[in-house]
């Protein structure tokens, strides 16, 4: 009885704990989850390899996608995501940045934001901190209202400093960190090589005219 007792208890709180181990996925946003390929997202989103941005070729490949859900069902149903920016390290998602259209949270403040991302993330912690991080060329710096993490992963929600509304970041911290040092050195080897890439883009600008000269110098009738 004592065993049947106990298996019973123990049953229950794997029941019951079920919920909770899933709520604390920190790597997945709905059907997304860190460390997908570029081909995985690429069938989630219906994307073609041409919407994706190299944004970095070296010394790793850096690319992003800007992926803008579709209203389903009829009539169309409304949708709480404007638009997730996905960042890829050589070819490995690290990052999901959601930003929320402001309809859908109009009216909402931070404190219900986070309840209802704490139903899925678990109990968030309140850091004192801005996030910084850069992509597509340009720098983005956002207040973090509260945190959801473990040792892998980190989930903040933010209001950027360039929107009234609401955001969410999810990442892979080891994999954020390398690709911000790729992205630092990237940027330094641009600037080295910017003399020598001003001169080559000359030279290719006058090849290319000459090209078109001679074409249409041949082909002219006046």
């Amino acid at each position: 009885m004592k065993r049947i007792c106990s298996a019973g208890i123990s049953l229950a709180v794997l029941l019951l704990a079920a919920p909770m181990l899933r709520a604390q996925d920190l790597s997945h946003y709905r059907n997304f989850s860190l460390g997908l390929s570029v081909a995985d997202l690429s069938k989630l989103t219906d994307s073609r390899p041409v919407d994706f941005k190299v944004v970095h070729q070296r010394p790793a490949l850096i690319e992003e996608l800007t992926w803008w859900p579709r209203l389903s069902g009829y009539p169309p149903q409304p949708e709480a995501i404007r638009e997730i920016h996905f960042s890829f390290c050589d070819g490995k998602l690290y990052r999901i940045y959601v930003t929320y259209d402001n309809k859908a949270t109009e009216g909402m403040t931070a404190d219900d934001m986070v309840r209802a991302i704490s139903a899925r993330y678990g109990t968030p912690s309140t850091p004192d901190a801005r996030l910084t991080f850069s992509g597509g060329g340009y720098g983005t710096t956002a207040k973090v209202l509260d945190r959801w993490e473990d040792a892998q992963y980190s989930v903040n929600l933010l209001q950027p400093s360039f929107d009234s509304g609401y955001a969410l970041v999810l990442f892979a911290k080891q994999q954020n960190a390398e690709a911000d040092a790729v992205i630092t050195a990237a940027a330094k080897l641009e600037l080295d090589n910017a003399p020598q890439n001003a001169i080559d883009q000359k030279k290719k600008d006058a090849d290319n005219l000459e090209a078109l000269r001679a074409k249409n110098t041949k082909a002219f009738h006046p």
